[in-house]
């Protein structure tokens, strides 16, 4: 797996018994210690081996001792707090062995140095190894390694190239293999046999990673920024203005089926969750998504979610659940709205039978690059699928369906913000055609301002359900109160 000329070993990070390579000189990495003379450099090796051979040894014999005693498993805060306490004696003997070692006197690590290397040691056990700073940086979105290339977006638009996180294209993969292995509810597998993996890390970043199919392993990790968000923050920081608070709200509580659209990385999945913030406290939510990213169900706000994820076959290539297995499922299990992370193929038929069957309220998300190219997506998934549906019955039934869709851009000047720019009632179906009207279109800066006007039943619909109609008349540019 390594690129020609690159050297290094495999890393295990599960049992930390691997040796590491020696930290890069030319762009050392997180946890590689910056460029110094050769023989820190040693020490700073002889120091991890130490460490990590007597901590394996140690939590190794804790763990036959318990299950032999029957006791019961340590927990991982437990682990982690016997880890801390081994490598702080093991680094103390180590510097007492380096100080009696006359010929490595002069390389003593500095404390600072050598609380970096227990760090290290500590972020491959229990953390994410050289990913650790990288996603304890708040203000990086997103992370793309490919080999030991490192590219970082930060939330204001901006892009870095960073030091590497591994040392060789075989640690990548490892690491990748075993944070997937941990990942959810579902052991995801990263091999030859299955050589992309999708997956959800504790913080709620969503991986994505391919090797075999690319020279090099390829990894890219997103961060929401907004883990919980409600339509009143959103206003805040610029996504939605006062007027569109109201509309949208009061859409959610007249339980429209919502779509949101947008490009990639354009805050779908930050709107859905959103919208999700203004749906009744005791409805009953089924929320269903390639990998775990809403987390609806882990907000107090709606105590009655089941999140639903689909599941990749085995090495036998059976037990998959595809997503439309899992829209079909959720409309057995009583729910009040169905919510679709990401609409993409053959589960927009049964997400759509489910918003014109007595799910009003339901929503979902589809990558597109206009609102009006959302309808084109939604059928071109419907052709695509095994009941092979014309489109002019596919147009029928999201013309029934579908009552409005969300279209997300980002505005030409401002490179990390991104609003709502667009927004279509569906009308009706006209054979090959969806009949709308861009009741909110993109001005010059591809902001949201009124355009069509509304049909009179949906008007008073959203008025019943709080919408403030004369908002739109009292607008100056995009405002908040």
């Amino acid at each position: 797996m390594n690129p020609p000329g690159t050297a290094g070993t495999s890393l295990n990070h599960s049992d930390l018994l691997a040796a590491q390579p020696e930290p890069r000189e030319q762009l050392p990495g997180p946890h590689d210690l910056p460029y110094r003379p050769a023989g820190e450099r040693e020490a700073v090796k002889r120091l991890k081996d130490r460490l990590r051979a007597e901590l394996a040894a140690e939590l190794t014999q804790r763990i036959k001792a318990d299950e032999h005693a029957g006791r019961p498993t340590m927990g991982a805060k437990q682990r982690r707090q016997i880890a801390e306490e081994v490598l702080a004696r093991a680094a103390d003997a180590h510097a007492q062995d380096e100080m009696n070692n006359l010929d490595s006197a002069t390389a003593l690590l500095d404390p600072d140095v050598e609380q970096q290397v227990l760090t290290s040691i500590l972020d491959e056990m229990f953390g994410l190894a050289g990913l650790q700073p990288l996603l304890a940086n708040t203000s990086i979105e997103n992370i793309h390694v490919t080999g030991d290339r490192v590219f970082v977006r930060y939330a204001d638009g901006t892009r870095a190239q960073m030091p590497p996180v591994v040392g060789s294209d075989d640690e990548l993969v490892d690491l990748i293999r075993d944070l997937a292995a941990r990942s959810g509810v579902e052991e995801r597998r990263f091999d030859r046999a299955s050589p992309i993996v999708n997956f959800q890390l504790p913080g709620g970043e969503r991986v994505s990673a391919v090797m075999a199919v690319t020279p090099r392993p390829a990894v890219s990790i997103r961060r929401h920024r907004f883990q919980r968000i409600t339509l009143a923050q959103l206003q805040q920081n610029g996504t939605i203005d006062r007027a569109l608070a109201s509309f949208l709200a009061a859409a959610v509580c007249a339980r429209k089926n919502i779509l949101v659209s947008g490009g990639t990385a354009k805050g779908k999945t930050t709107l859905l969750r959103g919208l999700g913030s203004a749906i009744p406290r005791y409805e009953r939510l089924i929320t269903i998504e390639d990998v775990f990213e809403l987390g609806l169900g882990e907000d107090a706000a709606h105590p009655d979610v089941v999140a639903l994820q689909a599941r990749e076959a085995n090495i036998e290539g059976r037990g998959a659940v595809s997503l439309s297995d899992l829209v079909w499922q959720s409309l057995r299990m009583s729910p009040d709205r169905v919510i679709v992370g990401e609409v993409r193929g053959p589960e927009v038929l049964p997400l759509l039978n489910a918003m014109s069957m007595g799910n009003d309220g339901s929503m979902g998300t589809v990558h597109a690059s206009t609102s009006k190219g959302a309808f084109v997506k939604l059928g071109g998934y419907a052709v695509q699928g095994p009941e092979r549906l014309p489109l002019e019955a596919t147009n029928l039934l999201i013309a029934s369906a579908l009552h409005f869709v969300v279209h997300l851009e980002q505005p030409r000047d401002e490179p990390g913000q991104r609003v709502v720019s667009s927004i279509r009632e569906v009308v009706d179906a006209d054979d090959r055609q969806i009949v709308s009207n861009e009741v909110w279109r993109p001005d010059e800066d591809l902001r949201a301002v009124p355009g069509a006007p509304l049909r009179a039943e949906t008007v008073d619909h959203l008025v019943a359900a709080g919408y403030d109609p004369s908002l739109t008349n009292r607008r100056d540019g995009w405002w908040r109160p």
